[in-house]
């Protein structure tokens, strides 16, 4: 995959490349730092369905074209909404940003980030909202929302808090501040950090890695884990129990019990 905006400039916003079982979704605006206008929104919570319904896949990647990952809300577009009516400009959190982390959140299959580079604002949120994040090295992030005058949107006020802890993820969001790859690993934010001319492939492994997995196991967790922060010791517990019984029918534990007990290594096909 070439992702250094040059052979992809005269392409749609948003790609989708597929190899094996593994969905590559790409935001491809690299000369406006893949900002996020209303074409591009639109367009990527379609390839982010397409992924998450497609039957054939069974795990998703995250990135954009060129230099950045993503900056976020185009501000060009959207000091024209507000010079338009700034009583509706703000429909696009609710109409956009909502149901992208939503389905990011909640899609039944793993989806990796492959945070290539400048991340902050909403592009931070769609970080935060995959599962794991495979960041480049000489990547920036942040952010960015009190620059502007405004507070978080994307599910941050969530998604960076369970990451880095609340008085970070205060101080990150009051002052601004832009962090690099090794903070954010030290912080919680990822545990990988890649070449960044290999990010992207290094998060296509990982992908590739959890596709050959147990996905239906993987969504069972993905679930508990979202629902982790609200739920009491026993609401645990009784969720844990309805999902371990529900994976117990299926042919991939059986399969797996058995190969373990022969010694051999399991093979997963999500029945």
């Amino acid at each position: 995959m070439n992702l250094d905006g040059k052979d992809l400039l005269m392409e749609e916003p948003v790609l989708y490349q597929i190899r094996g079982a593994v969905a590559t979704v790409i935001i491809n605006r690299p000369d406006q730092r893949n900002a996020l206008d209303a074409a591009t929104k639109a367009l990527l919570r379609q390839r982010l369905e397409q992924a998450a319904y497609g039957d054939s896949i069974r795990a998703v990647v995250l990135t954009g074209a060129g230099p950045a990952f993503c900056v976020g809300q185009d501000l060009g577009e959207h000091a024209q909404a507000l010079a338009a009516d700034p009583a509706t400009a703000f429909d696009t959190v609710d109409e956009d940003y909502n149901p992208l982390i939503t389905l990011l959140t909640t899609m039944p299959k793993p989806v990796v980030a492959a945070v290539n580079g400048t991340c902050v604002g909403a592009g931070l949120g769609l970080a935060l909202a995959c599962d794991l994040r495979v960041i480049s090295s000489a990547a920036k992030l942040g952010t960015a929302f009190s620059g502007i005058g405004l507070t978080c949107d994307s599910g941050l006020s969530v998604t960076l808090v369970r990451a880095v802890g609340q008085a970070r993820a205060a101080q990150l969001m009051l002052l601004g501040s832009i962090f690099t790859a090794d903070e954010a690993v030290g912080w919680g934010i990822s545990g990988i950090i890649a070449d960044p001319a290999k990010t992207l492939e290094a998060a296509v492994e990982v992908a590739e890695g959890l596709a050959a997995g147990p996905t239906r196991a993987f969504a069972e967790t993905k679930a508990l884990l979202s629902a982790a922060p609200t739920s009491t010791v026993a609401q645990a517990l009784a969720a844990e129990s309805a999902a371990q019984h529900r994976l117990g029918l299926t042919n991939d534990h059986l399969n797996a019990v058995t190969a373990f007990l022969r010694k051999e290594q399991p093979t997963f096909t999500g029945a």
